[in-house]
């Protein structure tokens, strides 16, 4: 992960933890992400862009 885009996540969590969401709830995080992104241009949202981005490549799509 780019140290300058992830300066906000804690030291402890772990990408690992995304393991343990079901489906449903990590289409809701996505579309949490989604939604933080579009906000704005500040740094919170370029983090929310890049987290957005790696969990639509890891989850199933939604039907």
């Amino acid at each position: 992960m780019n140290p300058e885009v992830t300066s906000l996540i804690p030291e402890h969590t772990s990408a690992r933890r995304l393991e343990l969401l079901t489906p449903e709830e990590a289409h809701d995080l996505l579309r949490l992400l989604q939604m933080m992104a579009a906000e704005g241009q500040d740094e919170l949202s370029e983090e929310a862009r890049w987290f957005a981005r790696e969990i639509a490549e890891r989850i199933p799509s939604e039907n």
